[in-house]
């Protein structure tokens, strides 16, 4: 296989889905609407937030980062996935794929990090209900947000540099309908023990870390609601971390389904499938598990629906 180094790199080729038209057809009817489901939702979720004063609490402006996130992260890959799928044309430059690289990597560490400060925020709130107010503070919450960016930017940021030092084969396939770090590198001709060091030390600092924060706080969480007497009590409590529960296995679950299936074929159909749960049907889920199991998101969603509609007939009526 010839060399070269970056610089000399010609056009990654995404081999992405079946080639069978009708198949992709299907796929890119299906993958479109979720897309657009996604960004609707998130957005609802966001804009429900924002116009309703009594949404703007510690949790709801997390939660509003949060969809933001979403709808960043899935418009990372499936945009060009469509393109791909309608058009055939799987190439991508080596320019792309890194940027794809930062932007992916950057906003699935923001989501896992805002897992993990709403996760605090709720802890805080059911085992400190009478400093609540006074712990999380809008320069707190503030603080936690922006550190959230920064991490997941300087963590992503970092591993796109390393992947620069590397040379690559020609005619480079990534079976995947996007540049996945782990499939860039096993193209690459160079020795990858940086960059496998920097992926570890990633997956430590800005996954196993998170996730044992949410697991501590969600045991104290339950160690305080089994001495709460009261059964109102009880189920606000449960009602008030049923969503959040909810979001983080459903996040973690695909992705350690993600990690599972590519260790233990890598490249196959299955590893595939396991990248669409957790790139696109976990973001497109999150404005749903929030809204349907929240009464205070579904009573503002439902009033700033009902004052779009209004504004939308009386509109038309000005027009006829």
């Amino acid at each position: 296989m010839e060399r070269g180094n970056q610089t000399e790199v010609g056009n990654f080729l995404l081999l992405g889905f079946a080639e069978d038209s009708d198949i992709r057809l299907l796929l890119y009817g299906l993958f479109l609407s979720v897309y657009l489901v996604t960004i609707t939702g998130n957005l609802l979720i966001i804009l429900t937030i924002s116009s309703d004063s009594h949404l703007h609490t510690p949790m709801y402006f997390f939660l509003s980062n949060l969809s933001f996130a979403d709808i960043c992260f899935t418009s990372t890959t499936v945009p060009k996935m469509l393109v791909t799928i309608q058009t055939q044309s799987k190439m991508i430059t080596f320019a792309g794929c890194l940027t794809q690289i930062f932007f992916f990597t950057a906003f699935g560490c923001l989501d896992n990090l805002l897992l993990t400060v709403i996760a605090y925020d709720r802890f805080v709130a059911i085992c400190h209900p009478l400093h609540y107010m006074v712990i999380m503070n809008p320069r707190l919450c503030g603080l936690l947000v922006l550190g959230s960016w920064c991490i997941s930017v300087m963590g992503s940021l970092l591993e796109t540099l390393t992947i620069l030092r590397l040379s690559f084969c020609t005619n480079m396939e990534i079976p995947h309908f996007f540049c996945d770090p782990s499939e860039v590198l096993r193209l690459s001709c160079s020795d990858t023990f940086i960059n496998n060091i920097v992926m570890y030390f990633m997956t430590i600092v800005l996954g196993v870390f998170p996730l044992s924060g949410i697991l501590f706080s969600y045991s104290q969480i339950f160690s305080s609601i089994l001495r709460v007497s009261s059964a109102r009590g009880l189920h606000k409590a449960f009602s008030t971390c049923g969503s959040h529960l909810s979001m983080v296995s459903l996040f973690y679950g695909t992705g350690l389904g993600v990690y599972l299936s590519s260790a233990a074929a890598p490249s196959s159909r299955r590893s595939l499938m396991a990248s669409v749960m957790y790139s696109m049907v976990t973001p497109m889920l999150n404005p749903f598990i929030y809204s349907l199991r929240n009464r205070d998101m579904k009573g503002s969603l439902g009033r700033l629906l009902l004052r779009a509609t209004s504004l939308n007939e009386g509109t038309i009526a000005k027009l006829s």
